[in-house]
């Protein structure tokens, strides 16, 4: 099967079965509702390479999306979204795999951030700093309370997907490790690198 199409995985089959489910059982665990769309796009999407520019999106939406999703999961000891790739796997999922009204509130809502910041600053809202920033999110976050399929949702699901899927948070940040040793089950933290969940 193309690994462009966004049509659903081949009823019946397993492995297609397992990822549906083990993204489903993700996304409950950080508290988001992937949608179908969302979940086809998942499962078919390469390993997406971090670029400055979109394929999809225009410049400044790709902009503004990589500056929200950075805010949303920013730079620690670990890597941040833009480091992982997460603004063109939103420009991937926004080119083949959200439905129209997807993609209707997706660009009404980068356009909204843009205008918010604007309007607060003159400055575009990739240019604020991040205290700016996080005070225009919180502000659109808060109006998307009590609401259903808001922008704020969209980008938020986006951006967790797009980063927990990642193959550098896989590696680097899970800890993912394919072929498990032995189950120990009280281990000093500093024996594991003082990360809780790599064994």
């Amino acid at each position: 099967m193309n690994a462009s199409s966004p049509s659903h995985a081949a009823e019946g089959d397993p492995l297609s079965i397992t990822r549906r489910e083990a993204i489903k059982r993700t996304a409950m665990i950080l508290g988001i509702a992937v949608s179908p769309s969302l979940v086809a796009g998942v499962l078919r999407a390469q390993s997406t390479p971090a670029t400055v520019k979109g394929r999809y999106l225009t410049a400044k939406e790709f902009e503004t999306a990589g500056a929200v999703a950075e805010r949303i999961i920013p730079k620690t000891d670990t890597p941040g979204a833009i480091e992982v790739g997460v603004p063109a796997f939103i420009d991937l999922m926004y080119g083949q795999y959200l439905t129209d009204e997807e993609k209707r509130v997706l660009v009404a809502g980068l356009a909204k951030v843009e205008s918010l910041s604007t309007a607060a600053h003159q400055r575009g809202f990739a240019q604020l700093s991040g205290q700016q920033q996080d005070s225009l999110l919180k502000g659109v976050a808060e109006a998307a309370q009590h609401q259903e399929k808001t922008f704020f949702h969209a980008i938020r699901e986006l951006t967790l997907l797009g980063y927990f899927t990642s193959e550098p948070v896989g590696k680097t940040v899970l800890h993912y490790d394919p072929i498990p040793g032995r189950y120990d089950p009280c281990v000093p933290l500093s024996e594991v690198g003082n990360v809780s969940w790599t064994r």
